[in-house]
């Protein structure tokens, strides 16, 4: 399995990083464009800390199997995953479905992708979070090297799943783990039950 190195950088003013990005000499990849994601987690799954993802990335979809340590919050390379493109989402949802496994969110997001030597960056928007940087490369140096060009300070970057950069912002409800426990994660639903704002 690959191991995922990233880290996140929250609240970020997508204008300013935009510049820094040209600044730096980064080649914009993708433009903001909607992302659809089908997370599947049945129990054996939640036993690991795994899922199955299937995701319209705009350009292609890419079905994944993701693993997270029980360290993953804090070590930059604690998620395992291994990927393929697939030539459909419907389909590829439908044939989850089919063999038993429905899924358990139903998840939309905006991303820009950027690239920058050899780490990939990407602004991402997602429902009731402001906008946030994501900086992966194939090891931590060229992570590293990649915040430094963009002026921002390692000091502020955080690790971990996306439930993280939620926790900043709400209070969670009693036994509640995140998006993944939202049926619907759509920038037109209202904000859950669950989330508290702080």
């Amino acid at each position: 399995m690959k191991t995922e190195i990233e880290v996140k950088f929250y609240q970020v003013d997508v204008e300013d990083i935009r510049r820094r990005l040209r600044d730096a000499d980064a080649t914009l990849v993708q433009p903001m464009r909607l992302m659809r994601r089908a997370l599947i987690e049945e129990p054996q799954h939640q036993q690991i800390h795994s899922f199955i993802r299937i995701r319209d990335e705009g350009d292609k979809v890419t079905l994944t199997y993701k693993r997270r340590s029980d360290s993953a919050a804090s070590q930059i390379d604690g998620t395992k995953e291994i990927e393929v493109v697939v030539s459909d989402f419907e389909d590829t949802v439908m044939l989850f479905q089919e063999a038993g496994w429905q899924y358990k969110t139903f998840q939309e997001s905006k991303r820009e992708t950027w690239q920058l030597g050899g780490a990939e960056i990407v602004i991402d928007e997602w429902p009731w979070l402001q906008p946030y940087i994501e900086i992966e490369a194939d090891s931590e140096s060229e992570v590293r090297d990649a915040s430094e060009k963009l002026g921002l300070s390692w000091d502020d970057k955080l690790i971990g799943h996306l439930d993280a950069l939620y926790e900043k912002e709400y209070e969670f409800a009693e036994n509640f783990r995140g998006v993944i426990d939202v049926r619907e994660v759509r920038f037109d639903a209202p904000l859950p039950k669950q989330l508290k704002a702080r």
